[in-house]
């Protein structure tokens, strides 16, 4: 028999993609397009913002950094709450304030209220998120269509955010409120047809109270680990603050996991983490995301404050990796069924890798054909491989009841890798900036950036070569099987 963590391999069965079916993945797609749209246009419009509130720099950084500090700090709690109430109220309550909080932030004339808006769309992606995977992965059986519908959900997070990019150089030019704006609509009409087309689900009715230990403890610890990544550069790595800081999230995450080990329904079953290829999974969407987001950040400070492009010109030059992925996309579930996930994964790593590393050959005057347009076609390659391979291993061999507590657990990976790393390699570059800022020294000093950003997807090439060295699963699953033994073995040591 299986044990806990797994499913057994017994195929999907066939389910017609019903009108009814197709509505439902569109909402949820909804969604995660608006989560990625609204990172995206935020993104390109904060010189503007900047210049219109009269911001600072470090202001404007908490316009970005409110949003991962509600998201990646209450996904956790998110995905718990999903299983426990129902993921369809979750989903549709946490639509509805994103709503309003966008209505909020294209309306507000004072940095405090657009950063608490920020916060507020954060703190409600963090609710929609682990809800709409879950979603997904309890209504499409595991197996073909379960993949094609990942495949399809995380295409539109790609054309999310490439189409921010692009309506954000666009609408900025009228005015940066109506980035804020955009989403408000878009989640409403979601919530209308969610309303009428999303299935219903029970709420858990045989756990064992709520863990609200755990959720305090949990929550609290990613609120200050994301705090004190982002404040980081800011304050000083090697600053008191930021040492303590990290001291208290330490401790929080020590006193976490001795709860949750004792909870009798914990906010996250340690036990999951005994799956070898649930662990790849969080850590290569750590390595992903996280590899991406720096390589965003010094990418763009290149193109506008060295090459003078326009906001519009950037965005056009990242729209290549963007429309790869969403053309290719929907087709990684079929390729998942036939190569299973830890192959395409680690391809797409050294995808990312290599163009990462292509990109080092910029200059001051570079061929767009011949040095960009390359490593943004490799990424784009890389993005259509990697992040629904992420998703499909991470649900793939979870019990229903534990689907909101892995796409949280996931989604927390990714927002936490992003803030990090992001944080890493602004760290790298402003140690290296140069006395005299000529431009040719900036260039020189955004270098050791980009090369910690290839030796991040480095790393997450490594950790996923580690499952295609011990694999013995069919290609399609990610589940590892044991004895009756072990399986009553490891209920016994996640008890005790």
């Amino acid at each position: 028999m299986t044990s806990p963590l797994t499913t057994s391999a017994a195929p999907s069965p066939t389910v017609r993609w019903t009108p009814r079916l197709w509505g439902t993945l569109l909402v949820l797609c909804a969604a995660m397009f608006l989560d990625a749209l609204d990172v995206s246009m935020v993104g390109v419009a904060l010189p503007s913002i900047g210049s219109d509130l009269h911001l600072s720099t470090s202001t404007l950084q908490w316009i970005v950094s409110g949003y991962i500090l509600g998201y990646g700090g209450l996904l956790l709690l998110g995905g718990r709450t999903a299983d426990l109430l129902g993921r369809r109220q979750v989903f549709l309550v946490a639509l509805g304030v994103f709503a309003l909080a966008s209505l909020l932030g294209g309306l507000v004339d004072s940095d405090p209220l657009l950063i608490a808006s920020r916060f507020i769309k954060g703190l409600s992606a963090a609710f929609t998120a682990p809800a709409g995977l879950s979603i997904i992965t309890t209504t499409f059986p595991e197996g073909p269509l379960r993949n094609r519908a990942l495949s399809i959900y995380t295409t539109c997070a790609a054309t999310g955010f490439s189409m921010g990019l692009v309506l954000s150089g666009l609408l900025t030019e009228a005015s940066w409120r109506l980035t804020m704006l955009l989403p408000a609509p878009i989640a409403l009409i979601a919530l209308v047809a969610g309303l009428r087309l999303l299935p219903r689900s029970a709420r858990e009715e045989n756990h064992d109270g709520y863990d609200i230990p755990g959720a305090v403890l949990g929550t609290a610890s990613m609120l200050l680990l994301v705090y004190t990544v982002v404040q980081a550069p800011e304050a000083g790595w090697a600053s008191a603050r930021t040492l303590l800081s990290f001291l208290a999230v330490a401790v929080l995450l020590t006193a976490f996991v001795l709860v949750e080990r004792r909870s009798p329904s914990p906010l996250i079953r340690l036990g999951v983490l005994r799956s070898g290829s649930q662990v790849r999974a969080q850590l290569g969407a750590i390595a992903f995301f996280g590899s991406y987001v720096g390589f965003q950040f010094l990418t763009t400070l290149y193109m506008q404050s060295l090459l003078g492009w326009s906001a519009l010109h950037t965005a056009l030059a990242f729209l290549p990796a963007g429309a790869l992925v969403a053309v290719s996309s929907t087709k990684v579930g079929a390729i998942v069924d036939r190569f299973g996930t830890p192959r395409l994964i680690a391809l797409g790593f050294a995808f990312m890798a290599l163009g990462y590393a292509l990109f080092l050959r910029v200059d001051l005057d570079p061929v767009y054909a011949a040095v960009v347009l390359p490593s943004m076609l490799l990424i784009g390659a890389a993005c259509a491989l990697v992040f629904p391979s992420l998703n499909i291993q991470a649900t793939n061999g979870v019990e229903d009841h534990e689907q909101g507590m892995v796409s949280g657990l996931l989604n927390t990976s990714v927002q936490v890798g992003g803030a990090l790393f992001l944080a890493v390699v602004t760290a790298v570059v402003t140690a290296g900036a140069p006395a005299h800022a000529t431009p040719q020294a900036v260039l020189d000093s955004y270098r050791p950036g980009f090369l910690v950003v290839t030796g991040i997807a480095l790393a997450g090439l490594l950790i996923t070569l580690t499952g295609l060295r011990s694999r013995r699963d069919r290609p399609s699953l990610v589940v590892a099987k044991s004895t009756e033994r072990e399986a009553e073995a490891e209920r016994v040591a996640v008890r005790d």
